[in-house]
């Protein structure tokens, strides 16, 4: 069992809130991220996503690619024009080494709206399930073709967001689309992520591992806020600053013989919570956490 470990660069600079970060340099990210212990990164805004430039970029700083962000709009266009639209990603990937791309579906989201309350994204009627499935098969085994997974991302303001939208997802489509298991934001929806680990044990292709403060969660769902107003209150945090518990992350973890990345993701505010300090607890908490398992972290 190969595990290794990445951190994402929300927690330097947000993709969707330039504010947060918008005039942190790339270099800072790369740099920082190394420094912390991780010898992983996933893409973010800032990142070239032409493969010879990235990869000077990420070899520089002695770093590998694990993954990155695809905004998906695949209930609003074709899989063939989908396919178009991640052609460039997925081939910078492949020439990369990335295994698995993060894809999640964000036609109609409420994820970037600042004004938009959480109880206003999308919901998937009961009779598109089984052709949306079909369609993200297609595009799923159409990227395992071309030599990088999928990796569905569940995830807060979108369509789908809850277990029982992952349970949907999941018995819709083919053994093609895999599955990103994000802590932070299944235990945001009410759900327990240590459960599905154990429960898709065999499609978990990649995982993030963010924490959830508790006062700052169950305020953001007592106000319906927005998900970005719940970031900037502070909803997120890396493992061990929250409540979520990593050494049962571990456990299933090892349990399940998953191989392949977690990546310590956290979105916050970095003027509050300074990127390279919380990595380094993030990482720390982490292999802590893998250690006490059995689990063995390999560079």
């Amino acid at each position: 069992m190969s595990i290794q470990l990445a951190v994402a660069p929300i927690a330097w600079s947000n993709s969707d809130m330039p504010e947060l970060g918008g005039d942190t340099p790339l270099e800072t990210c790369l740099r920082e991220s190394r420094e912390a212990g991780f010898c992983g990164t996933e893409t973010g805004a800032k990142y070239p996503m032409d493969a010879a430039e990235l990869g000077a970029l990420l070899a520089a700083h002695e770093l590998q690619l694990a993954s990155g962000w695809f905004s998906g709009r695949l209930r609003a266009v074709s899989v063939e024009e989908e396919k178009d639209n991640i052609a460039r990603q997925l081939e910078t990937f492949r020439a990369l080494g990335a295994k698995v791309l993060v894809y999640a579906e964000t036609s109609g989201s409420v994820q970037a709206e600042r004004e938009a309350p959480l109880s206003a994204r999308p919901v998937m009627a009961a009779d598109e399930w089984r052709d949306y499935g079909a369609k993200l098969t297609a595009l799923a085994e159409h990227m395992a073709d071309a030599g990088v997974r999928m990796a569905y991302h569940h995830h807060m303001g979108t369509v789908v967001e809850t277990a029982a939208e992952v349970d949907a997802l999941m018995a819709n489509s083919g053994e093609a689309v895999g599955l990103t298991v994000d802590t932070g934001h299944l235990a945001f929806a009410g759900g327990d992520p240590v459960a599905l680990l154990r429960k898709y044990a065999a499609r978990v292709r990649h995982i993030h591992c963010k924490d959830l403060r508790r006062t700052a969660w169950q305020e953001a769902l007592r106000a319906d806020c927005s998900f970005m107003q719940a970031v900037l209150d502070g909803v997120f945090t890396v493992p061990g600053d929250g409540c979520i518990d990593f050494h049962a992350v571990a456990r299933a973890v090892a349990d399940i013989g998953y191989a392949g990345w977690l990546v310590v993701e956290a979105e916050q505010d970095p003027a509050l919570a300074p990127p390279l300090e919380y990595a380094r607890m993030g990482y720390r908490h982490l292999r802590a956490a893998l250690a006490e398992a059995g689990v063995e972290v390999t560079e």
